[in-house]
């Protein structure tokens, strides 16, 4: 499971981000992940209380945005979810497209008291 080197790592950019402007206290941070991403929401949610334990944010609150994988078909140019319509364009059923978000995975938010 790497998402607990991931969260880590978040904490400590929330972490530097907050000695860097004078933040004393954080409420909640914001995640958006992609549903194409390498991370499972899941297991971010189950890690993170283990990655601010003994920190400044064992009270925060982290909140979960999940990305639609989207794509853009090649051939009449509709917008689709990939994972819903199985990779095949719902317009026109070609299986050429371009993806257009999904995979990734960023701190959107970091919201202070």
């Amino acid at each position: 499971m790497h998402e607990l080197g991931v969260v880590v790592e978040v904490v400590k950019n929330v972490e530097e981000f907050a000695k860097n402007n004078g933040v004393t206290k954080i409420d909640t941070i914001v995640l958006q992940i992609g549903e194409l991403s390498s991370m499972i929401p899941k297991y971010i949610e189950d890690c993170y209380p283990v990655a601010v334990d003994g920190t400044p944010f064992e009270d925060t609150k982290l909140k979960i945005e999940i990305l639609p994988a989207n794509g853009r078909c090649r051939d009449c140019q509709k917008i689709f979810n990939i994972l819903v319509c199985k990779s095949h364009c719902p317009e026109c059923n070609s299986k050429y497209w371009e993806l257009l978000s999904g995979k990734e995975f960023m701190i959107k938010e970091i919201i202070a008291c």
